[in-house]
């Protein structure tokens, strides 16, 4: 089997890359399982030296829109024997409010040109979209739902929330036609990230975290009252290869499924902390409010329901404390305060 991870240099690329080449094989879309021969890691930047050091591994390094433009680069970036793709790139949400024109170009100019790209291949390729919970917004004047169903209509009130949900919508056609076997999988915040914070608005939900336990001062700028939906590294990997597994009649409608979701409030998660670092950890917290990010974060849902990610035999994290202990077994080099056991 020959696969394309978009965004594969990045934390959820490489770890997927890692995990897929680890079970060595994939049972695609409800067949038989089948060799993993090639992975194709396409993003701006060099994989890790370890996923490049694995003979099964390739690396396309550039600009998503550019490399998918009709030639060479456009035949690396999707090889014509590719049986599935894992689109994982896009610019976040912070980026994407700031530049609207950045946000329009990396995640729909780049995910049509994607589709494209597939339906040329005429062999009908899965594609697993990476959605977002943002595609559900709180609309002034209109209170969202208090749970948040597969089915709910998708209200979404950020640049990047619109932008994927016409992600989805894209998806959904090109595979109402036969172009591509379709998979939307909105995805949960992923907590905890290692690594340098980025662009997204909820980039504090890991940095509040990490840099506590590395010793360093935290930004956490919304009240601790505001809840959040959340999802492991390794529970949000595990949701997007099960997407890639399930046959049609499995899958269900077009429509993008929730992954799994871990409920809590961000007083939760320090509190969560302070019991793995106890106050050397939460004292690092610094709670002054930045009210552009709380625009953003308290439009976004905290109560997410998963139905069909259920029947898919996918659950979410058990509890955040555990979570973070998955963190520091995974990165011991980052963990610079004493932790409880």
């Amino acid at each position: 089997m020959n696969i394309v991870i978009t965004g594969g240099a990045g934390f959820l690329g490489a770890r997927l890359a890692r995990t897929l080449l680890a079970q060595k094989q994939l049972s695609l879309a409800g067949a038989a399982p089948q060799p993993i021969a090639r992975i194709t890691l396409v993003d701006r930047a060099q994989p890790p030296a370890d996923l490049l050091a694995d003979p099964r591994i390739a690396a396309v390094v550039g600009d998503l829109n550019a490399l998918l433009t009709p030639g060479p680069a456009g035949a690396a970036a999707v090889p014509a024997d590719t049986q599935l793709v894992f689109h994982l790139a896009a610019a976040v949400s912070g980026e994407c409010e700031a530049d609207f024109d950045l946000g329009m170009r990396s995640n729909l100019d780049a995910t049509r040109a994607l589709l494209e790209a597939c339906r040329a291949l005429k062999t009908r390729p899965t594609v697993v979209f990476a959605s977002s919970l943002a595609v559900f917004g709180n609309p002034p004047g209109q209170a969202l739902p208090e749970v948040i169903e597969d089915d709910t209509l998708p209200t979404p009130q950020s640049s990047y929330g619109i932008q994927k949900f016409i992600g989805e919508q894209l998806v959904a056609d090109y595979a109402r036609k036969g172009f591509v076997r379709g998979r939307n999988v909105r995805l949960m915040t992923v907590s905890v990230r290692p690594g340098r914070p980025n662009g997204a608005a909820s980039s504090f939900l890991s940095g509040m975290i990490r840099e506590p336990l590395a010793g360093v001062k935290a930004a956490c700028p919304v009240p601790a009252d505001i809840p959040v939906a959340l999802s492991s590294p390794a529970r949000t990997v595990e949701g997007l290869i099960r997407a890639a597994q399930a046959g049609d009649a499995e899958w269900g409608p077009l429509t993008a499924v929730n992954l799994p979701a871990l409920r809590a409030s961000v007083g939760d998660m320090a509190a969560a902390l302070g019991r793995v670092a106890g106050p050397a950890a939460t004292d690092l917290l610094d709670w002054t409010p930045d009210p552009a990010i709380l625009r953003l974060v308290k439009t976004w849902p905290g109560n997410v329901a998963s139905t069909r990610a259920k029947t898919l035999g996918l659950a979410p994290d058990t509890d955040f404390e555990a979570v973070i202990r998955d963190y520091i077994r995974e990165n011991p080099d980052a963990i610079k305060l004493p932790v409880q056991p």
